[in-house]
């Protein structure tokens, strides 16, 4: 428990041997100062953000739109997919360019639509199906150790499957609610609340579609069906409980909920079963968290690794990014282990470990080298 300036309390749950920056911890302090909060619950993955934790949730009397940022609906969920021949080498050449928005009117015969049904939240079509920049990513990954097979069975999974895990949000329309609101009130408190819930959740259905646009656009290029997730929850998002409003800012609903904490390229992920409690604001950790800050990551980073050896992960998988620097910003060392991560939420009896998803092939962004390499050998393919 850290001591907190006001009347709002401050729970920490990561053990003594977790390393967490001092001013993840001010930034707490300083959430806990605001009008109106009750209770913050700080994950083991908990980093400084810009103006707020992330790996936090916060609970107060009054709807702070800053604590949620502007990735409304950020989430990760997770895909099932059948392949016959799970190649790294040769599936990471057949990734689509998932910069290259899809849009209804110009991209109306594109399959992936299938799994689009009903209006499009908000009416927004810029961004839909593109992955976006920074922690985003979509990876093809195999189930590895099951570590509870009664929960791995209900959700239909077993050592060696093969799923889509797919980590974006809102991108464009979470951006603009958020900078019409500190435009008009900074950091201030929603002075509509209900106003900005009703945007607020079209933001976050949106990040839903957009998760499934883009498994089934991956799934599709890879030559597979798309499939209904068996796990979507999102960490970015204001939820009103018991008359208060709990700001999740990369925390992940952890009542009674099946959650992927995400690792990092080069290492593991893990499905829980997420059973938290009250005094953690019914959440769990959403992934490994930063222990450097970009600048650092790519600094760090240039002096000890080329970029093809960033392309080839400790586990053997393969990394689809054509912007050399967030091959750096995004390495793996850049971030927490994500063993203690889990082992701080299962000593604090916050979630159960089901299985590990183990990469193969992270696509960050669009690699256009690889996409002319692909598309001269289809040119000398048709002479």
């Amino acid at each position: 428990m850290l001591p907190a300036s006001g009347p709002a309390t401050i729970s920490v749950f990561a053990s003594p041997t977790s390393w967490i920056e001092s001013d993840a911890h001010t930034q707490c302090r300083q959430v806990a100062a605001l009008d109106g909060m009750i209770h913050v619950a700080a994950m083991p993955d908990l980093h400084p953000g810009k103006g707020a934790p992330i790996g936090a949730a916060m609970t107060s009397r009054v709807l702070y739109p800053f604590l949620v940022g502007s990735d409304i609906g950020c989430g990760i969920a997770v895909f099932p997919i059948r392949l016959k021949r799970p190649v790294p080498e040769k599936l990471a050449a057949r990734f689509p360019d998932l910069d290259r928005p899809l849009h209804p009117e110009h991209d109306a015969d594109d399959p992936a639509w299938t799994v689009v049904s009903g209006e499009i939240p908000a009416g927004h079509v810029e961004g839909l199906g593109t992955v976006g920049r920074g922690n985003h990513f979509v990876e093809l990954a195999r189930i590895g150790a099951v570590l509870d097979p009664t929960h791995a069975g209900r959700l239909g999974l077993a050592a060696g499957d093969l799923v889509l895990v797919v980590h974006t949000g809102s991108r464009g329309l979470g951006e603009q609610i958020l900078r019409e609101h500190t435009e008009r009130h900074g950091a201030g408190p929603a002075p509509d609340p209900q106003a900005y819930l009703a945007r607020h959740d079209e933001a976050v259905r949106w990040g839903a579609l957009n998760r499934r646009l883009l498994a089934a656009r991956v799934a599709y290029a890879l030559g597979a069906a798309p499939t209904e997730p068996v796990v979507d929850q999102c960490h970015n998002l204001v939820e009103v409980r018991d008359g208060s409003y709990l700001h999740r800012k990369g925390a992940a609903p952890g009542d009674g909920r099946d959650v992927l904490i995400a690792g990092t390229r080069g290492t593991p992920s893990y499905l829980v079963a997420a059973h938290a409690g009250p005094e953690a604001n019914y959440s769990v950790a959403h992934g490994a968290g930063r222990k450097m800050s970009r600048a650092d990551a790519l600094c760090r980073g240039r002096a000890k690794h080329t970029v093809e050896e960033l392309r080839r992960t400790p586990v053997g998988s393969l990394v689809v990014c054509g912007d050399r620097q967030l091959l750096f910003e995004e390495a793996p060392g850049a971030y927490k282990r994500i063993e203690q991560v889990i082992d701080d939420l299962v000593e604090h009896r916050l979630a159960t470990p089901i299985a590990t998803t183990v990469p193969l092939v992270t696509y960050k962004t669009a690699d256009l080298a690889v996409g002319s390499r692909r598309d001269e050998r289809r040119r000398r393919g048709r002479r």
